[in-house]
């Protein structure tokens, strides 16, 4: 609770020092991990929350839904993908998302997928696609609107939103169905490979350049938006460049947005209603999701 209390005295240290609050999963305090300490503070009655609903037969292949709790008619419907380096990362984890997306009317799903040492490329992927493909299913049930289904990612979920979006081996027709796609911090333009797990978990792809998000670059994919963290040491902001103008010089559309304080953890944490304060980033991405 310290770090609470240290971070909303000074948040700019805090980010600069990268002992932001949501170091996601992996600090804990008091027993609680910091993603524990965030949800708990985020207001639980502006939506409706159905857990663990199954899209495939495996233990991780399984999602919740986050409704708002108000309003009629049909809702504008975000499937978002979490990050953890693709081996690492629980969906209830990200309730802060869930919550920040269904307080602006947004029918919100967040799935589990299969990650290292389980499985390795493509397998996050093929999970990716069925838990798109169960929305489609699933969408009169859900009150969803058919022609405002929404792909967003932080990060590795980043990078599974793009590659979905962009790369029709993993929805075929149904990637039309895509309306528009959010990247926070993505890894779309990385190699070479350098770091020893990431050669494992892409090693079963022989041309590593179909591992990457801008190859698939036509100018026939939907629009998308790509934030980052101008701190970000992690996932440099240059991914986001190279991939936006590689999608405009194709005739397809990309919007770009970078935050000069936030580093890679804090830019989806700038989405939790504690620490919105830090920069707009929900407000530019509801923005961009409401674009005709």
């Amino acid at each position: 609770m310290r770090d609470l209390l240290r971070l909303a005295a000074s948040p700019q240290h805090w980010l600069r020092s990268g002992r932001l609050l949501l170091a996601l999963p992996s600090l804990v305090v008091g027993g609680c991990t910091q993603a524990e300490l965030v949800n708990a503070l985020v207001p639980r009655d502006d939506f409706r929350l159905t857990t663990d609903l199954s899209y495939g037969p495996g233990a991780r292949q399984v999602l919740d839904v986050y409704r708002p709790a108000t309003g009629e008619g049909k809702r504008a419907v975000v499937v978002f993908f979490y990050g953890g380096n693709w081996d690492s990362g629980a969906k209830g984890d990200y309730l802060f998302v869930g919550e920040a997306l269904a307080s602006r009317g947004f029918i919100t799903i967040i799935p589990d997928y299969r990650i290292y040492p389980e499985v390795r490329y493509p397998a996050f992927l093929e999970d990716a696609a069925a838990a798109f493909r169960w929305t489609l299913d699933h969408l009169a049930e859900l009150g969803g609107d058919p022609a405002r289904i929404h792909l967003m990612g932080h990060s590795a979920g980043a990078y599974i939103a793009a590659m979905l979006t962009l790369d029709e081996r993993w929805l075929g027709a149904g990637r039309g169905r895509i309306r528009s796609t959010v990247g926070l911090a993505g890894p779309y333009d990385f190699l070479p490979l350098t770091d020893p797990k990431l050669q494992i978990i892409f090693a079963p792809e022989a041309d590593l350049e179909r591992t990457q998000p801008i190859s698939f670059v036509d100018g026939t994919a939907a629009p998308v938006f790509l934030a980052s963290g101008l701190a970000d040491t992690t996932v440099r902001p240059g991914n986001a460049e190279r991939l936006g103008a590689r999608i405009r010089a194709q005739g397809g559309v990309a919007d770009e947005r970078y935050y000069a304080a936030l580093g890679h953890i804090g830019l989806v944490a700038a989405l939790a209603s504690p620490l919105r304060f830090l920069d707009p980033v929900l407000d530019d991405v509801v923005a961009f999701l409401g674009r005709e």
